[in-house]
């Protein structure tokens, strides 16, 4: 077996972009703006009491064990033993297996909208056939970076955090401000409640933050390090979700919001009202580099809590072999292989949509009993 003691370490600020890469996905805005103004009630409500007492537990967690990896296998075990462990982790690896081909539809459209006829990237992006085709490209593309160790992971995912995700929200925003002060007609009521039903859903968006607690040995004074990159990209995380929905809905009516294309859409409405056309293809690249990114991170996180497990003698030994770097090559197979086959069902669902939404509400059920465990 390879030696697995040569390890990279990550920054602070790597790991921070890791753990906002891992937890933000710009494809979830359309979801939350067509609450309209509400919608920060939920953000804010949600980080509350969810994304920061997480991010306490997983920063105290990861302090306490830190000269030990398996992330919530470990944590979960220590407390109610071995078995629950494995099941906490089992379930945080299965719904990140059934989360892939859902932001990996949402990279297909970003790809689609790279031309610059409109009425055709929105067919495009629909077509069930050419969102498998980039689905698998895409994922498999984050495997094979995966196996290259945790060194390409890092930089792949802090590059692709900043150019696909968080710079692309602040242009969001920054094009919100410019097209209100030029005169635009805002799609979104602010004079609605901003006290509402609370949807259960919003917890998930903020899924995640525990997550770079299975890079824990990776990082140096991780007692001190590791919190102070939780932190960071928790806020950055609240800002990016806040400020994000609203310059969204201040351009898409309610009623014209979808899922999947809204994002897109919303670029293209603003670039066209500013005549700047020519920066949608750009912006499209960028968010599929951003989805990339975001795989990556999970494909490198939860499959390396299994293959812990795996070696602290739970599962069989195909499980806990390595290639030369140490990198867990089978179980990264395996996980392709899942991935490959829950993606054709891109071919017999009715529609992309309703794939997307199958499958998002399967990842809250999954990701949920994790977080009671924790």
């Amino acid at each position: 077996m390879a030696n697995i003691g040569k390890s990279v370490k990550l920054g602070v600020f790597t790991l921070a972009i890791m753990n906002v890469t891992a937890v933000v996905s710009l494809r979830g805005l359309p979801a939350e703006a067509e609450y309209g103004v509400s919608s920060a009630f939920y953000y804010l409500f949600a980080a509350l009491v969810f994304l920061i007492p997480t991010a306490l537990v997983a920063a105290e967690l990861a302090a306490m064990f830190q000269d030990k990896q398996g992330g919530v296998f470990r944590w979960v075990g220590e407390a109610f033993g071995k078995k629950a462990g494995f099941l906490a982790i089992w379930l945080q690896w299965i719904e990140s297996t059934i989360w892939y081909p859902t932001v990996l539809t949402f990279g297909a459209v970003a790809i689609a909208f790279i031309g610059m006829d409109h009425t055709g990237d929105m067919l495009l992006a629909s077509n069930r056939f050419y969102t498998l085709a980039v689905v698998l490209f895409i994922y498999w593309l984050a495997t094979f970076i995966s196996l290259k160790g945790l060194g390409w992971v890092g930089k792949v995912a802090k590059i692709g955090g900043l150019v696909g995700t968080i710079i692309p929200a602040g242009l969001l925003v920054i094009l919100a401000i410019v097209y209100l002060l030029m005169g635009g007609k805002s799609q979104m009521d602010f004079s609605g409640n901003f006290l509402t039903d609370l949807a259960a859903s919003i917890f998930l968006f903020y899924a995640g933050m525990e997550m770079g607690g299975i890079h824990v040995k990776d990082i140096n004074n991780p007692s001190k390090n590791y919190p102070k990159a939780v932190f960071i990209g928790s806020a950055i995380t609240v800002l990016i979700f806040v400020l994000g929905t609203f310059a969204l809905g201040i351009i898409i009516p309610q009623k014209d919001i979808n899922l999947t294309q809204s994002l897109l859409v919303g670029f293209d409405n603003y670039f066209n009202f500013i005549k700047a056309s020519w920066l949608s293809p750009i912006i499209a690249i960028a968010l599929a580099f951003g989805v990339l990114a975001g795989v990556l991170t999970w494909v490198a996180g939860p499959s390396k809590g299994i293959f812990a497990v795996g070696r602290a003698g739970y599962l069989p030994p195909f499980f806990q072999k390595t290639n030369k770097i140490g990198v867990q090559k089978n179980i990264l197979y395996l996980q392709g292989g899942a991935v490959t086959l829950l993606s054709l069902l891109f071919v017999i669902m009715p529609s992309v949509q309703s794939f997307y939404q199958i499958m998002s509400q399967l990842t809250v059920v999954l990701y949920l009993i994790m977080y009671m465990l924790m």
